[in-house]
């Protein structure tokens, strides 16, 4: 198999959420790298082109795009 990520992701479990128009959605950060994310959440949601992704824990905060999908984990893109 061919990486085409642009950087190493780690393996986390963190508790998360993703603020869209309208609310926030909780989510659990199953890994990261210095330029994406991958995140679960308890059923499948859509998002938006454009969101942001909050770690209260940690202070992380970023603005991000979805890249690809499966049943209830998005691949996401720091922007």
């Amino acid at each position: 198999m061919i990486e085409k990520r642009e950087a190493q992701r780690f393996k986390v479990l963190k508790g998360g959420i993703v603020t869209v128009e309208g609310g926030n959605i909780p989510c659990t950060v199953r890994n990261m790298s210095s330029t994406g994310a991958a995140v679960d959440f308890a059923q499948r949601v859509d998002l938006p082109a454009t969101f942001t992704l909050l770690i209260e824990r940690d202070g992380f905060t970023r603005r991000c795009r979805p890249v690809w999908r499966n049943e209830r984990r998005v691949g996401m893109a720091f922007c």
